[in-house]
């Protein structure tokens, strides 16, 4: 990456950091994906029963693989086979030690921005979960609420809906065209401008691109 970019990314994430701190949240910098892992897996300790989301970031570091290899209890409702099954999984990770996510945007100063269809992570987000743990690249950062609002809905929206096979009009215009299609992932939209429980919400931020 160009010492320019990785030094602006620098500067910037201290001001994030300084924000999420304002609205007790914590935050932390990470020069590589390596450290990144490193500093994730200092703050879930082993034993930890540890649930997620659809968090493409956290995958992209090998947070996933190595909390699934490691000495942790992983919730992981994709092993589900029945609708049943998956529910129940679900159900389960809203008393778990950690949920592992990442965000759909966030602002400078610290507000996070997810937009949800099953709503399931946002939910988690909000509560259930001990601690969340966000994964955020720092190409996700953006100067204000209204930016991180397009962002999610015309960045992040329509890459997950290609992903998830979806036939909504954003997955195939490339752009939110504010539908109500039945499959629709934005369903819920959650802004999370601060955490009554200290300690409670940590945000590793990735001189990266990471996820969508």
């Amino acid at each position: 990456m160009n010492e320019n970019i990785v030094k602006r990314n620098e500067l910037l994430a201290q001001k994030v950091i300084k924000g999420l701190e304002s609205r007790n949240m914590s935050g932390y910098y990470a020069a590589t994906k390596e450290e990144a892992l490193k500093k994730a897996l200092e703050l879930i300790p082993e034993g930890s029963s540890v649930t997620m989301g659809g968090a493409m970031s956290a995958h992209e570091i090998g947070l996933v693989e190595a909390v699934k290899k490691g000495n942790y209890n992983f919730i992981d409702r994709e092993n589900a086979t029945t609708p049943e099954e998956k529910r129940k999984a679900m159900l389960a990770g809203y008393d778990a030690d950690f949920f592992l996510s990442s965000a759909n945007a966030m602002t400078d100063d610290g507000v996070l921005v997810n937009i949800d269809g099953n709503s399931n992570r946002v939910s988690m987000i909000a509560q259930g979960p001990k601690k969340v743990l966000f994964i955020i690249g720092m190409n996700k950062v953006c100067n204000d609420i209204d930016s991180a609002m397009k962002r999610a809905r015309n960045v992040a929206a329509p890459i997950n809906a290609q992903r998830f096979g979806l036939t909504t009009p954003c997955s195939k215009l490339g752009t939110c065209m504010n539908c109500k299609s039945p499959d629709t992932i934005c369903c819920q939209f959650l802004i999370t401008r601060y955490s009554r429980h200290a300690d409670r919400i940590h945000v590793i931020l990735v001189n990266d691109d990471l996820g969508f």
